[in-house]
């Protein structure tokens, strides 16, 4: 028998017939042993996640106002999933001892874990399995980085006690036992570390679409669907904006070498996609992954003569961002030309004083700042085995009468940004993505 890991988003747990749907796809597969849920997520559109009224809970406490109104909500919400699933299961001194805490000046990071907490302990009545707290396996340091060694040394001692259980996603403890939390959306990580420290065959990451897309539906219509693409390709797409998985979750399973599967609870027939090693043999060349891409950068065109020969001023200049706390995205450059690409929030009000700056410590013959700029990024593997894909790409764009302002090309060659004007990203979305389908 084998093992799969199977995290279960926010939209699969919204209500009593989410649940129901998420015990059938668990009873359908006996390797699936290890559940880790996220909180209840929107029903409708005009709900509120769970999450969000548990941060409301704890803001509205630390102004010393009542939270009444929004617990009683994350109450009756909990109650009546217990109720319609038909549960012999009393919630109520967990919900007490909560809003104690909140009330006693619980952190933000308790407050929002409990969402996950609260849905941890009905999914394990609701599947009938153990329940392991995640603080109790999940392990930061005293920085409030994940501790992997310690935490890999948990999972081994329990997974030795334990065949199957439900583990709560989002949230473990530091080394003085109080609860840390990921970031928002940090249930996929929490599936990833509990894949890695049970040894799991398969993490199965379901949500509410089958799989990623070649692209934003909501630039092209009916996209199609990846079937397999690797660790790396989706770390670029994910950085470049196409987020079905949180891309920090990747870590955890891409030392492992555990193939992640994206799948739809509401369509659990559906294969999904699935993330694979590197070294998984490229099914297609001359075919790319996806297209992804990014609004709102900057970029800063420093030109020096003899750039090339002056030592210390690629360091200087990056200085100045590391002085002004700004981070970049990009640095395409030339023998005598350095070009800075960063994206609008990181810049903010410090563009002036950072183009002073510049002139000050770099004495560039000239300093050119493009706004407006948007980067659309072609990934791939099997791009860097097929002759003329860059060129392809060009041809496109230009027969979509879109400008190409600026390129740069990892020297992996599994992915191709372009920058182009705000006003022409859909287009070179659609140009690029209808080129590859003929």
């Amino acid at each position: 028998m084998g093992t799969k890991v199977c995290k279960f988003g926010g939209t699969s747990l919204a209500d009593t017939g989410q649940m129901q749907k998420v015990k059938r796809i668990v009873q359908d597969d006996a390797d699936r042993r290890f559940i880790v849920p996220s909180a209840p997520g929107k029903r409708e559109p005009s709900d509120r996640k769970i999450t969000d009224l548990l941060y409301l809970c704890h803001s509205t406490a630390c102004q010393k106002k009542s939270f009444d109104e929004p617990f009683r909500l994350i109450s009756d919400r909990y109650k009546q999933i217990v109720n319609d699933l038909g549960l012999n299961l009393d919630l109520q001194c967990h919900l007490d001892q909560i809003c104690n805490d909140i009330r006693s000046g619980a952190t933000a990071d308790y407050t929002a874990s409990r969402g996950e907490y609260l849905c941890g302990l009905i999914m394990a009545d609701w599947l009938e399995m153990p329940f392991i707290d995640a603080k109790e396996v999940i392990h930061f340091d005293s920085n409030g980085q994940l501790n992997i060694h310690r935490t890999d040394e948990a999972f081994q001692n329990r997974s030795k006690q334990l065949k199957q259980a439900v583990i709560p996603g989002f949230y473990g403890s530091t080394p003085n036992g109080k609860i840390k939390t990921f970031s928002r959306g940090g249930s996929d990580i929490s599936g990833a570390i509990v894949a890695r420290g049970v040894q799991a065959d398969v993490y199965e990451n379901w949500t509410d679409v089958s799989g990623l897309l070649m692209a934003d539906p909501n630039i092209i219509a009916n996209p199609q669907s990846i079937d397999v693409l690797s660790y790396r390709e989706l770390r670029e797409l994910a950085y470049m904006g196409a987020s079905v998985l949180h891309d920090e979750a990747i870590f955890p399973v891409r030392q492992a070498a555990i193939p992640v599967n994206i799948r739809n609870t509401n369509r659990p027939n559906d294969p999904g996609t699935m993330i694979v090693p590197e070294t998984t043999p490229i099914a297609h060349t001359g075919t790319i992954t996806g297209i992804a891409g990014r609004k709102d950068f900057t970029v800063i065109a420093v030109e020096k003569a003899l750039m090339n020969a002056e030592i210390g001023f690629a360091r200087r200049l990056l200085s100045i961002l590391e002085t002004q706390n700004i981070s970049f995205e990009h640095l395409p450059s030339g023998i005598d030309t350095m070009s800075l690409v960063i994206a609008d929030t990181q810049l903010n009000d410090k563009l002036d004083s950072l183009l002073v700056e510049i002139h000050h410590s770099c004495h560039p013959d000239s300093l050119e700042v493009y706004p407006d700029m948007a980067l659309v990024a072609t990934v791939g593997r099997g791009m860097s085995q097929t002759p003329g894909m860059a060129a392809k790409i060009f041809t496109a764009l230009s027969s979509a009468e879109v400008n190409i302002r600026m390129i740069d090309q990892g020297s992996s060659e599994i992915n191709i940004i372009v920058g182009v004007h705000t006003s022409d990203f859909e287009k070179a979305v659609r140009a690029i993505y209808s080129t590859f389908q003929e």
